[in-house]
């Protein structure tokens, strides 16, 4: 995705100057003053990078965590994982990869009306992130059922993440593990009625329907600006 692979080096040069002073007075204007005097950067080309200060550093921030978990996935050897493990695993390394309270102080934010849809949207990216560096080649309504359900997911597992005190944050994971059997039941009753030939019979027409969505334009594509260059397997070696 465009705005995760290529940062903005002025933007992320205030982000790191901004997280010292994130978790003491969140992602306010107050923050992204702080980031300006400390990172040196002038006030004029501040405005520039992050025209809405903090909230421009706070969805930089989470995007910084995307291209880490891409980074791990693409150098970790997952062939011997079942592909519920894969999801897994992706989900872990994507909390890893960010400071909780950092985190904590931007579901504040992106839970303010206004702000709303654009954590909805960072969250959509981070699945996006996650089934295609995880090979997904689908080009379909499964395109968007996918990132739909692995959204609800990591969100989820971010929430109880969040006021997780078990120690290595063992809930968390058996939680996320839990979520991700909950989904996989689900894709066990999609196969059932798929092998019915009676139930097929009854969703032939909305299934129709739905053979009619694709993906989004230039998905899987090598010849559009900021798309993935084929497919990446969880070893990182192109399908």
């Amino acid at each position: 995705m465009p705005t995760t692979a290529y940062p903005d080096p002025t933007r992320e040069k205030l982000l790191d100057a901004a997280l010292i002073h994130v978790v003491f007075d969140g992602w306010g204007p107050e923050t992204f003053t702080s980031a300006v005097t400390d990172s040196g950067v002038s006030e004029a080309l501040a405005k520039v990078a992050a025209p809405r200060g903090s909230v421009d550093l706070a969805a930089a921030y989470h995007k910084r965590g995307d291209r880490e978990m891409v980074a791990a996935l693409e150098a970790a050897d997952l062939s011997e994982m079942r592909f519920r493990d894969r999801i897994a695993h992706a989900v872990w390394i994507r909390l890893q990869s960010v400071d909780r309270e950092v985190v904590r102080r931007g579901m504040s934010l992106f839970s303010l009306p206004i702000y709303a849809a654009e954590g909805t949207k960072l969250v959509w990216e981070t699945a996006d992130a996650i089934w295609t560096a995880l090979g997904d080649s689908s080009n379909d309504v499964n395109w968007y059922t996918k990132r739909a359900t692995l959204s609800g997911v990591f969100a989820s597992t971010v929430l109880f993440w969040l006021g997780d005190d078990s120690e290595g944050f063992v809930d968390t994971k058996a939680f996320l593990d839990r979520r991700i059997d909950d989904v996989m039941q689900i894709e066990k009753a999609k196969a059932t009625v798929r092998g019915n030939k009676a139930l097929s019979a009854m969703f032939a027409l909305p299934n129709a329907v739905l053979s009619m969505v694709k993906a989004p334009a230039g998905v899987g594509r090598d010849d559009v600006p900021g798309t993935q260059s084929g497919t990446q397997t969880a070893g990182g070696a192109s399908e």
